[in-house]
């Protein structure tokens, strides 16, 4: 099996694992020392990332689906699209998200994994009119981000 296919399957066994709500398979996808990045958690590193998977599949609940498609595959990495529908645990508003991930893979291992999407779409659907009225403003912006990474702390304390 090439790098290429090796890596396509690596892509798909971590959605697939998501889909199964396995936050220690999607897990396992990731090298020890991931990067991950995304509008909502900003930058987060090894621990931090895996902690972050297993909350987001804990609080999605029974509700939480996902939907993927790659789109692109190299020997050093992968590009794909996904969504996910859930409620927003602060809320209970259904969120409908639409990602594009791009991944840097070394050794069968994701070393590098970047989510990319509408942060002011997002906190529209997860926080209603506030969201819709300054979740395109740079305040919202660091007080989601603040949110998040404080939820994170939070459960990263209990586990």
């Amino acid at each position: 099996m090439s790098s290429i296919d090796e890596n396509k399957a690596l892509i798909n066994a971590f959605y697939t694992a998501f889909k199964s709500k396995n936050a220690e398979a999607m897990n396992a996808c990731y090298a020890q020392n991931v990067v991950f990045e995304d509008p909502a958690f900003g930058r987060l590193n090894g621990d931090e990332a895996r902690a972050m998977w297993s909350m987001l599949v804990e609080r999605g609940g029974k509700e939480l689906t996902v939907s993927h498609r790659i789109t692109d595959v190299t020997n050093g990495g992968a590009k794909a699209n996904w969504e996910a529908i859930y409620p927003f645990s602060q809320t209970l508003r259904i969120v409908h998200n639409k990602i594009s991930a791009d991944f840097m893979i070394e050794d069968g291992k994701i070393v590098y994994h970047k989510d990319r999407f509408n942060l002011w779409k997002w906190s529209s659907m997860a926080l209603g009119l506030p969201g819709m009225l300054l979740g395109w403003s740079g305040f919202m912006k660091k007080k989601i981000r603040a949110q998040a990474k404080k939820a994170l702390m939070k459960y990263m304390n209990q586990e």
